[in-house]
């Protein structure tokens, strides 16, 4: 199994690589472009997007990440801030950066502030005997998709609104599966977009 990477410049990044652990899947850091040649797929945290909008490109993972993702060989998942870093636009801050990885556009904390988080019980279609039970999605802070194009896959929406997504190479989800017990998103990312 090819080692997952966990971007760790800011963020919950520990929580993540404690879940792959758990998996039995070999995880580490990344937060340098080097850290990044050595990883087969890449998770980007919740985090604060202003903060990390400005160590990605200090760091240069803006253009390291980006170009392994375009040349095809970084499947990436992005939850929360990282669904926001993943989409292609974030509603009323056009100044941030954005990977445009999916054909998506965002809005930040859609779901209001920190003590507006919630869990919810939700459906996924993931395929492969991973779905079953209802998940218990955990949203803090959470952005929601505003727009999404036509060729992005909905795996499980909340109120109507798509929580989990992917196009191409790229998974994310507005909320944070490191925060339950439960692998199967993790698991379905590894299954499905990192090669063995």
């Amino acid at each position: 199994m090819k080692k997952i990477g966990v971007l760790a410049l800011q963020g919950d990044f520990e929580l993540h690589i404690k879940m792959l652990e758990t998996m039995g899947a070999p995880a580490c850091e990344v937060r340098t472009p080097a850290d990044l040649r050595t990883v087969g797929g890449l998770i980007i945290p919740g985090g604060e997007t202003t903060t990390m909008d400005r160590l990605l490109r200090f760091s240069g993972l803006d253009k390291a990440v980006s170009r392994r993702f375009r040349n095809g060989t970084l499947p990436v998942y992005g939850t929360c801030m990282g669904m926001i870093l993943t989409a292609r636009e974030i509603e009323e801050y056009p100044e941030l950066f954005c990977f445009g990885f999916i054909d998506m556009k965002v809005a930040r904390n859609a779901y209001g502030r920190q003590v507006d988080s919630f869990e919810a019980d939700v459906k996924m279609k993931l395929g492969n005997g991973a779905n079953g039970k209802p998940f218990n999605a955990v949203f803090i802070r959470a952005p929601q998709v505003v727009e999404l194009g036509a060729g992005v896959e909905v795996y499980a929406r909340h109120n109507s609104l798509p929580i989990l997504m992917s196009q191409g190479n790229c998974l994310a989800g507005s909320f944070h599966p490191e925060l339950t017990d439960d692998s199967r998103v993790h698991k379905f990312f590894i299954d499905n977009f990192v090669e063995a």
